[in-house]
């Protein structure tokens, strides 16, 4: 089964967001993991139907490359990002899986991406489920 791993910190506002379209898009076609840097984002996301969650720098850092992908928005390869609940080592996992990453270029942590056009959250996340849809289709 095709594993995804959603991660998202603070309220988990934008993971839960990505988690019930990913869900409503391929049903229980895929594994969703939902990695919280807290609780709270954890709780809002396995409330959006994710298959599984796991809590704090450990499970971020274990879990990276167990998964096919993974999604989130920016901050969640930014060390110290979301106020310093995403951590140096988060980070780091984040970015050394193997997995492939799918970021969204929201500009919370004050880092504007040039050339990349401003568009509402639920335009890039329509985005994201194109870019799933994909990688499922080069897996079989």
């Amino acid at each position: 089964m095709f594993k995804i791993a959603v991660v998202d910190g603070q309220g988990g506002g934008i993971g839960s967001l990505i988690v019930k379209r990913l869900r409503d898009e391929f049903g229980d076609k895929i594994e969703i993991l939902a990695l919280g840097t807290n609780a709270a984002a954890t709780s809002a996301m396995m409330k959006s139907r994710a298959n599984k969650g796991a809590t704090g720098e450990n499970a971020i850092v274990w879990n990276s490359n167990k998964v096919r992908m993974i999604i989130g928005s920016l901050s969640i390869v930014l060390p110290n990002a979301m106020l310093g609940e995403l951590t140096p080592k988060m980070a780091d996992a984040i970015l050394s899986s193997e997995a492939k990453k799918t970021l969204l270029p929201l500009n919370q942590e004050g880092i504007d991406i040039t050339g990349i056009e401003k568009e509402p959250l639920p335009h890039m996340i329509e985005k994201i489920i194109e870019n799933v849809r994909q990688e499922i289709g080069k897996e079989k």
